[in-house]
């Protein structure tokens, strides 16, 4: 058993996950996708919800991580800020975590992750309302921390800079503009595990945006049609034949 098989469990795991939810895939079919035996998955991962466990930890890590850093900050509307960016960037790298929440509430199964999650969301909120904040700022600071995560989800065959600074627009009507020294950030690209395999069920149709997306992803990013595929949402079959009829518009 070697590092790349649990590695190649994860992203297959993730795919399946984000394409048909939890509780839909089995074991044995994560194994399968893998080509391993389900017995080498379960050496690795005892349960299926070990497997959400180690996808999940990564984003939980990196959440924890912007709201320990950003807590010191003695300026309350420039941590107000520190938090909310912090927070985009971290979400927009995990999109995929996301979406297979989205599903059916998967990354709260494990209790242990449910109360780091529930803890996060607290902490946020806390820290981006202020000490000792009325009533008013503290529900302004629940619906920017809860505006943050769902766009990621719905928009996310958006170009990631194009979509972080259309959801920090709308914390900026909430929160008023951040900080005159703040600098905009590019968000880092994203680590959540790649699917490395053809994806079925999925749709089998583009917006022009997503095709727009599609053909920069693959001229500019150096993207393979299955990483287009698996980050659009839609089958690697899809992405053929829309970049197929975008650069011949006579195409079938």
């Amino acid at each position: 058993m070697t590092d790349d098989s649990r590695a190649r469990i994860l992203r297959t795991a993730l795919a399946l996950f984000v394409e048909r939810g939890y509780h839909a895939v089995s074991v044995r079919e994560i194994a399968e996708d893998v080509g391993l035996t389900k017995t080498a998955v379960l050496y690795h991962f005892p349960s299926k919800s070990d497997i959400v466990v180690a996808l999940v930890e990564p984003l939980l890590v990196d959440t924890e991580n912007v709201l320990d850093s950003t807590g010191a900050i003695e300026d309350a509307h420039a941590r107000s800020w520190a938090v909310v960016e912090g927070l985009m960037d971290v979400w927009l790298r995990h999109g995929q975590l996301l979406r297979m929440h989205m599903q059916d509430q998967s990354l709260s199964a494990d209790n242990a992750t449910y109360t780091r999650l529930r803890d996060i969301a607290l902490t946020a909120q806390e820290l981006i309302a202020g000490p000792d904040a009325d009533l008013v700022t503290r529900v302004r600071a629940a619906q920017v921390y809860a505006a943050l995560s769902d766009p990621v989800v719905i928009f996310a065959h958006y170009p990631a800079a194009q979509l972080r600074a259309a959801i920090l627009d709308g914390a900026r009507r909430l929160l008023g503009p951040p900080p005159a020294d703040a600098h905009p950030r590019q968000p880092e690209q994203t680590v959540d595990p790649a699917p490395s395999r053809p994806n079925r069920g999925r749709p089998g149709a583009m917006t022009s945006d997503m095709v727009t997306t599609a053909r920069h992803m693959r001229d500019h990013g150096g993207h393979t049609v299955d990483e287009i595929a698996a980050e659009l949402g839609v089958s690697r079959a899809t992405v053929y034949r829309q970049l197929a009829k975008a650069a011949d518009p006579t195409a079938t």
